[in-house]
């Protein structure tokens, strides 16, 4: 991970300069600061305790680093689904935890595995030793669990 004091002296002004490794928990307390000197902002100019008002500099990162935290949580649905599906639980559960019905359920797995097998082909073709994503075979492994029925339960 990267270090605390590199990252506190970061200047935010996209997601793209949150470097990857960066927790959930840092990103959620550092736009919670720049949110609260916005808050700030609200009080009156004789408030009797000490403020440190907002800039357009602590907006702009706040909407960068909860940029940033929306892609995380979004990134990870697809690997947390199939996660759930290959432990036993059913399309009824997921689609439940989710908030959506069992067929957006199956189209978000599918979506994912579809981007996990382009991974894949993509780092093949530029000649990458061992490409990260599914093979071939695992895709259609992961795409064949879209075929089980809202109550079914994985067989081992």
């Amino acid at each position: 991970m990267t270090d605390s004091k590199d990252l506190n002296a970061l200047q935010i002004r996209r997601p793209s300069d949150i470097p990857f490794d960066t927790t959930l928990r840092w990103k959620a307390d550092r736009a919670t600061e720049h949110a609260m000197r916005l808050f700030d902002n609200a009080l009156p100019a004789d408030f009797p305790h000490p403020v440190e008002r907002g800039t357009a500099q602590d907006a702009v990162a706040e909407l960068a680093l909860r940029e940033s935290i929306r892609q995380d949580v979004e990134n990870g649905q697809g690997t947390r689904l199939h996660t759930a599906l290959e432990l036993g639980a059913t399309w009824a559960e997921v689609a439940a935890a989710l908030d959506i019905s069992p067929e957006d359920a199956r189209a978000l797995l599918r979506q994912w595995a579809d981007g996990q097998h382009h991974l894949y082909l993509s780092e093949q073709e530029r000649g990458i030793e061992r490409p990260l994503g599914f093979t071939p075979d695992q895709h259609a492994a992961v795409v064949a669990l879209t075929e089980r029925s809202d109550d079914e339960v994985r067989t081992a």
